[in-house]
């Protein structure tokens, strides 16, 4: 791992996910990671885009909760079976990332339909295209055509879901539920443990999908360790009280 900078923290914002909250993130960039680095990071409550790696430090929440799944244990619910039966037509491919025109322009139209951002060449290769270490590429076709794109990040333990993009006008499809459910999929192919599935955030309805993947855990930000869902976390560890404060990396 070649370490760019060491974590510093990021001008205070408003909280894209609640109101009346203050962004600060946690951050550093990194080059060269293996596939343990990685998972070490994702461990504990990293996320990364290219090679910027981040985790909120916002002053007095800690709501972003980082949440994976135990692929080996996971169990689709009725609805979701549901969602696999109506995409049964969709082709997915596992592959190594590698840029296509039709990539940029289905993420380009998902940024300006989904969120009304005007994404940018640059931002698109930077984020999804330049990464530090190991990943995938998720492929979501209907007759040849382009539904949706998911870039992973390949742990030593998991796969991890950096970014998923999908045509709008498939959203009757609810592609955005059955792209986990098929990366949940691969995962185990793999003889891997976890599927990362990012933050969840209560109070945030457009996050709370992942928190209906079950069982799934939650990293607790007090002690550091994951928790089942529903579980009471222990005291916390000495030490490790604030997450954000001070700095060890990987061994």
């Amino acid at each position: 791992m070649i370490l760019y900078s060491q974590p510093e923290f990021s001008p205070p914002a408003p909280c894209p996910y609640l109101p009346d909250r203050t962004l600060v993130y946690s951050f550093f960039f990194a080059d060269s990671l293996n596939a343990a680095e990685l998972s070490w990071f994702l461990s504990r409550g990293w996320r990364k885009f290219g090679h910027y790696f981040f985790r909120p430090a916002c002053p007095g929440c800690r709501a972003c909760t980082p949440l994976r799944i135990p692929v080996h244990r996971f169990q689709p619910s009725r609805g979701q079976k549901r969602v696999l039966r109506r995409c049964s037509h969709v082709g997915v491919s596992f592959g190594p990332v590698r840029y296509e025109k039709e990539l940029f322009d289905l993420y380009h139209v998902h940024s300006r339909v989904r969120f009304g951002q005007e994404s940018t060449f640059d931002e698109f290769i930077a984020n999804l295209h330049s990464s530090p270490c190991p990943n995938l590429l998720a492929r979501y076709e209907e007759d040849g055509r382009l539904l949706g794109a998911g870039y992973l990040d390949l742990g030593s333990d998991g796969l991890s879901s950096v970014y998923f993009v999908f045509d709008p006008a498939a959203s009757n499809l609810s592609p955005g539920i059955f792209s986990v459910l098929r990366e949940i999929e691969e995962t185990k192919k793999r003889g891997l443990a976890h599927y990362y599935l990012g933050y969840v955030v209560p109070g945030c309805e457009r996050m709370a999908y992942k928190a209906g993947f079950h069982p799934h855990q939650l990293f607790c930000w007090e002690d550091g360790l994951w928790h089942e869902d529903g579980e009471e976390p222990k005291s916390p560890s000495p030490g490790i009280l604030h997450p954000f404060s001070g700095w060890t990396g990987p061994d």
